[in-house]
């Protein structure tokens, strides 16, 4: 799904780049998760922040409401820790805002063969100098269970 979409942005000529400062951020959002840290992901999220699942499009709508799924997720045994790759990224030509299509990973914590991946796209918002997640939706395209191996 992401090459078409790529193809497709390629086709408008569009700026897809990487050197923007939303791929930092993006690593310390990827290192608060490996670290089981929920103060950098607070920081990194705008108030009314919505956070839309990639298999059953559960939303999480706030700040707040993501930081504790967060911290339940850091509490549980055998818990994936997740990474997000940005592969395109596209400021706005209009507003201090920023488009994020990426490919994202899970795996357990404890690694045993099984990852769940998939596509998501990110909406960032500068505040106050810093970059900020507004909204993020995730598809997840394949999970291998390492049982099933």
């Amino acid at each position: 799904m992401l090459d078409l979409i790529a193809s497709l942005l390629a086709d408008k000529e569009l700026d897809c780049r990487l050197d923007h400062p939303i791929t930092e951020a993006r690593a310390a959002f990827n290192r608060a998760i490996a670290e089981k840290k929920t103060g950098p992901i607070k920081r990194l999220l705008v108030e009314d922040a919505v956070l839309v699942t990639g298999t059953d499009s559960g939303v999480i709508s706030g700040r707040d409401a993501q930081v504790e799924v967060w911290r339940a997720d850091f509490a549980q045994a055998g818990r994936f820790v997740y990474v997000r790759t940005p592969r395109c990224v596209l400021p706005s030509e209009e507003e201090p805002i920023v488009t994020e299509l990426g490919t994202w990973v899970g795996k357990p914590e404890k690694a045993d063969g099984s990852e769940v991946r998939g596509d998501y796209t990110a909406k960032w918002r500068e505040v106050e100098g810093k970059w900020k997640l507004e909204a993020e939706i995730f598809t997840t395209v394949k999970s291998r269970d390492a049982l099933a191996l």
